[in-house]
């Protein structure tokens, strides 16, 4: 049995994740940390981090940016393996991350997604036949109208998965209404859509002559985030201080 503390419990993915330990045998949520709490949830609640003294063997933080410092801090105090989810992190907390890595297991990632990060391997493979056999690389990303950022951190890991498999570096194309020239080969177009209540869809399009192969993953509500953030929460209870992604908890389930 995985103990788990939810850091950012009565957040939309707190929620997700608290409603999927419920129906899993194999984890428990023993609290929640949240600014505000209505005495709602199942598990003690926490609004000040510095005041929880449950015993755990892992922590999945879904919460703000501004939250993660003091995060990081009571991890490393307790000794407790982190599963951090929040994103749009500065420079500076990227450096304490992997800084805190040196002390405990941290696994982070663009996508907490299990697809999405099997898709990153498998575009690796086709980015190594496809590119040198003359075929354009396009990513279109569609997401919800109140994502803020564009393009999508996954259309990013994507691009950089496909850009890593070559010594000359691909260059990311996000516009091309200025421009008036021929394609060059040595470009990755990532494309944004916003609109209603999309999820997050991402299509990877390898195009070539008379021929188009098309990767593609749709996420259909936040409980597939939600399902890896509890996967990556089993795999790394245990586990020694180090840097950890999807990628590990993916290898981990092919091996058993």
């Amino acid at each position: 049995m995985t103990r788990i503390i939810m850091h950012g419990c009565n957040g939309k993915m707190g929620q997700v994740i608290s409603g999927l330990v419920a129906g899993d045998d194999e984890v428990q949520l023993v609290a929640g940390i949240d600014a505000a709490d209505d005495g709602h949830n199942p598990y003690p609640v926490f609004t000040d981090l510095k005041d929880c003294n449950v015993e755990a063997d892992c922590l999945i933080d879904f919460s703000a940016a501004a939250a993660v410092d003091g995060m990081l801090d009571y991890c490393r105090e307790k000794k407790l393996p982190c599963v951090l989810c929040t994103t749009g992190l500065s420079d500076a907390q990227l450096q304490k991350v992997k800084e805190t890595s040196g002390q405990i297991p941290v696994l982070k990632s663009a996508n907490m997604s299990l697809g999405i990060n099997l898709l990153l391997k498998l575009l690796k493979e086709a980015a190594g036949v496809l590119a040198p056999a003359g075929f354009d690389i396009e990513i279109v990303e569609k997401h919800h109208n109140l994502k803020v950022d564009a393009p999508s951190g996954t259309a990013l890991a994507l691009a950089d998965a496909i850009n890593g498999e070559f010594h000359e570096e691909y260059e990311y194309v996000f516009d091309r209404s200025s421009r008036r020239e021929k394609r060059p080969k040595k470009e990755i177009g990532i494309s944004a859509v916003r609109g209603g209540t999309i999820v997050g869809d991402h299509d990877v399009i390898f195009a070539g002559a008379d021929e188009v192969i098309t990767f593609s993953h749709t996420a259909y509500s936040r409980a597939v985030f939600g399902k890896g953030a509890v996967q990556a929460a089993k795999f790394l209870a245990g586990k020694p201080a180090g840097m950890y992604d999807m990628s590990n908890v993916i290898d981990a389930a092919v091996k058993d």
